[in-house]
């Protein structure tokens, strides 16, 4: 079971909700490019979740078999596995804004200049993997079952959403015990007094305790010190990794190529110049926010497609469907492909144009072979020809209004 395609509808309906009312209120609070590229990482995020419970369940299945005991789901039980797993992700999560290689795995998700719902979707690609690799394994020992800690994840992750918000100010007693969107505003923060604060996800008490609580006082800016400056979610979610590696390459001694990734965050080998500053981070006033000229007419065309996208999603990570790992994979390929060429649409890139009409073509079919391979629909009946529809009109639209000489802002 794909615990994850349960809390999908749920986070839908409240980042739906959240869009309409911010863009009835003009707020401002959801700039389109940012707000594409936050949900275009999110559905890439949920292939690369299906690879993350092959592993929970393989993995955690043979290391469950040498521990004598098992703990049962009761109610009381799973209350404390939510509160065991809190504390670590607490630690897994200060861990991952010390150290290079867990920061690289983390930095995605702060590399919005935003904070709203759209930005709690903003996942890294690796993050997941690293958290059951390093951290949620001592719950197997424990002796609680894999599907527990990977269903009980799910739920911790789906807590942690909705803080995501400016919407919602203080929360007066709320706060004390729990973490709320004034705690995680703080979190996001790149005012140098908010820096790495706020590590808690759901009891703010263990902040308290070891020492990394900040109130929200300063209007916070929200980033990271070093801009991506991109709306290409690949390039997001590999940027660090890719300064690692530069540096990595270009250590004089093999000792700091080694031990670099497992070094505090600034920290790099002998031989290369280090980055002085007088201080880390930057207000909301000295903040110069990332936009980019993009194709005209793109807007109806991006929203239609995050639509269309969701439904193709739907099908790729819904396990009650009778697809294999290759069919998934196969069709993960494609959503990939969307999500780069999208990032290049709102940059105007010429080579996005192809890209997005290679893509249409190769989602429309892979959606339609894999489907009648799998006995769910005929070549001839109607999801064939909504498939067929989608494409062709996409391709229509895209030719003849999108792709133009003139650009516009975003």
């Amino acid at each position: 079971m794909n615990v994850y395609a349960f809390i999908i509808p749920i986070v839908l309906l409240l980042l739906i909700a959240e869009i309409i009312y911010c863009v009835w209120s003009k707020n401002g609070q959801y700039p389109f490019q940012d707000t594409i590229t936050n949900i275009a990482t999110g559905i890439a995020n949920q292939c690369v979740n299906l690879a993350v419970a092959f592993f929970v369940y393989k993995w955690y299945g043979w290391l469950a078999q040498f521990i004598p005991w098992e703990i049962p789901n009761t109610w009381y039980f799973l209350l404390l596995l939510l509160l065991l797993q809190d504390f670590l992700f607490y630690w897994f999560h200060r861990v991952g804004h010390t150290i290079n290689i867990f920061w690289a795995a983390h930095m995605p998700h702060h590399s919005s200049e935003e904070l709203n719902l759209s930005v709690g979707i903003r996942a890294s690609f690796t993050q997941r993997i690293f958290q059951f690799l390093f951290f949620d394994w001592v719950l197997v020992i424990v002796g609680y079952t894999p599907e527990a800690i990977y269903a009980m994840a799910a739920v911790h992750l789906l807590l942690a959403y909705w803080h995501h918000t400016t919407l919602i100010k203080k929360m007066g007693w709320f706060e004390r015990y729990f973490v709320t969107p004034s705690h995680h505003r703080v979190h996001h923060g790149v005012n140098p007094q908010y820096i790495d604060k706020n590590f808690s996800e759901f009891l703010i008490i263990w902040d308290k305790l070891f020492g990394s609580f900040e109130k929200e006082k300063e209007e916070v800016c929200y980033g990271v010190t070093h801009p991506p400056r991109t709306w290409d979610p690949i390039f997001i979610n590999f940027q660090y990794w890719k300064q690692l590696w530069d540096d990595a390459v270009a250590a004089p001694f093999w000792w700091d190529k080694f031990r670099l990734w497992f070094m505090p965050l600034g920290w790099r080998p002998r031989g290369l110049e280090s980055e002085k500053k007088d201080r880390i981070g930057y207000t909301r006033a000295e903040q110069v926010k990332y936009v980019s000229n993009q194709f005209t007419n793109l807007k109806p065309y991006l929203i239609f497609q995050v639509g269309a996208g969701l439904v193709y999603l739907w099908i790729v990570v819904n396990l009650k469907f009778p697809l294999t790992a290759v069919d998934r994979v196969v069709m993960s390929i494609g959503i990939f492909m969307m999500i780069i060429s999208w990032g290049g649409l709102m940059q105007a890139r010429p080579w996005s144009i192809y890209l997005e009409m290679i893509r249409l073509l190769y989602m429309s079919v892979t959606c339609i072979v894999v489907l009648h391979a799998n006995e769910m629909a005929e070549l001839t009946g109607w999801e064939a020809i909504v498939a067929l529809l989608t494409a062709g009109g996409s391709l229509l639209y895209l030719i003849f209004i999108v792709s133009k000489p003139e650009l516009e802002p975003s």
